[in-house]
């Protein structure tokens, strides 16, 4: 998966629009393969992330647990915490291949 996109289910205060919409854009730009597109493509990519953000919000609107709500800033820790890890070992390997 893509790192930019994030999980949005379950978080309190509520996973946003916008939170939806940023979802979209990456996934939209991943499978693109583009950042930015052409102006021949503009309203394809404009249309796509507005079916997906949609399609998105309607799904994290009907998903249903049990599960107590997460926290953005202890999924944040743990974000952070994966990174310093992935750093680590890169700079490991590197060291290794010296």
């Amino acid at each position: 998966m893509c790192r930019n996109i994030r999980c949005l289910h379950n978080f309190e205060p509520a996973t946003t629009d916008d939170e939806v919409r940023e979802a979209a854009l990456q996934f939209v730009r991943k499978v693109s393969g583009s950042t930015r597109p052409s102006r021949a493509n503009a309203a394809a990519v404009e249309q796509a992330i507005d079916e997906i953000a949609a399609a998105t919000r309607r799904m994290l609107d009907q998903l249903v647990t049990t599960a107590p709500p997460k926290s953005r800033e202890a999924e944040a820790l743990k974000g952070r915490a994966r990174h310093e890890k992935r750093m680590e070992r890169e700079v490991r390997i590197r060291t290794a291949a010296s």
